[in-house]
């Protein structure tokens, strides 16, 4: 064999052997530098906390971490106890600052309502909670049937959908989601709104029969039922109900301006704007 190629070979596999090497050196020096490095405490669940708890010190403990914590991870136990749940958390996860309610906001259901939201509770049975499968986490929207002031009495009752995609807060006293939908029969159910719509629910609590709709959770698109009425339903004709016109103040036309007006009997002269209400002797 040539010498030459052989010399060649030899000195391509030193070179080979010295960057493995070095590569071997840099590997090991990272990971004993990685090996060497403090790892950081966080605080993880120490049991599975549902939604509501209020956070105790035997709820939490804290363990070793390798590396930098998560950004959203709780790392200190005084930022953690006497906060809600908002979300639940799982035994050995570590505490998302996201699921957790506000300082001094407590537990139970208050900490579960989000900024600019409220809870209004709505009373059921069987029928208006759809036989007990409206739960927590599930949507709904909201039919309000009653006579409306000022309507056509041939009419009889009308039903108009007044809220649509409204989230169940809680069922009765459970806010706990139930991942198999079991029905359970409860007596109020509370109603996740905006102001503007607990509004709407005072109104039709007290002056209409409401009736709730159960929707496919990811079914998020608003419609524009028209309603129907009881005259509708049962002798057919216009399957809609007009829109209700709103009240019009009526205008009374402006009076006439007053004008006075110049009277003369014989050698008296007067004048008035209804009448003759005042006389002077003509000059002579």
């Amino acid at each position: 064999m040539n010498k030459r190629f052989l010399a060649v070979v030899a000195f391509a596999l030193v070179v080979a052997l010295a960057a493995s090497y070095g590569v071997y050196l840099q590997l090991m020096k990272g990971v004993r530098s990685a090996a060497s490095e403090k790892a950081a405490k966080v605080l993880v669940a120490a049991r599975d906390l549902p939604i509501g708890t209020l956070l105790r010190s035997e709820d939490l403990t804290v363990v070793d971490w390798p590396g930098n914590p998560p950004s959203y991870a709780v790392v200190k136990p005084q930022d953690a106890i006497g906060r809600g749940v908002i979300e639940n958390i799982y035994s050995g996860e570590p505490l998302h600052s996201m699921r957790l309610a506000a300082t001094g906001a407590g537990g139970g259901l208050a900490a579960t309502i989000p900024m600019g939201k409220r809870a209004v509770a709505v009373r059921v049975n069987d029928i208006v909670g759809v036989a007990g499968f409206v739960g927590p986490g599930m949507r709904v929207d909201l039919l309000a049937s009653g006579t409306p002031p000022n309507a056509n009495a041939n009419l009889g009752t009308q039903t108009r959908t007044v809220l649509q995609n409204v989230e169940v807060l809680s069922a009765g006293q459970n806010i706990q989601k139930d991942a198999e939908g079991k029905p359970v029969t409860v007596q109020v159910v509370n109603l996740l709104v905006t102001p503007e719509d607990a509004e709407k629910l005072s109104l039709a609590g007290s002056d209409t029969k409401i009736q709730l709709v159960l929707r496919n959770p990811l079914d998020t698109e608003t419609t524009k039922p028209p309603g129907t009425a009881l005259a509708y339903l049962l002798q057919g004709g216009a399957p809609t109900v007009p829109e209700p016109k709103p009240l019009a103040h009526k205008i009374l036309p402006r009076p006439p301006a007053p004008r006075n007006v110049e009277i003369i009997f014989g050698s008296r002269k007067g004048s008035a704007r209804s009448g003759l209400s005042s006389t002077r002797e003509l000059s002579k």
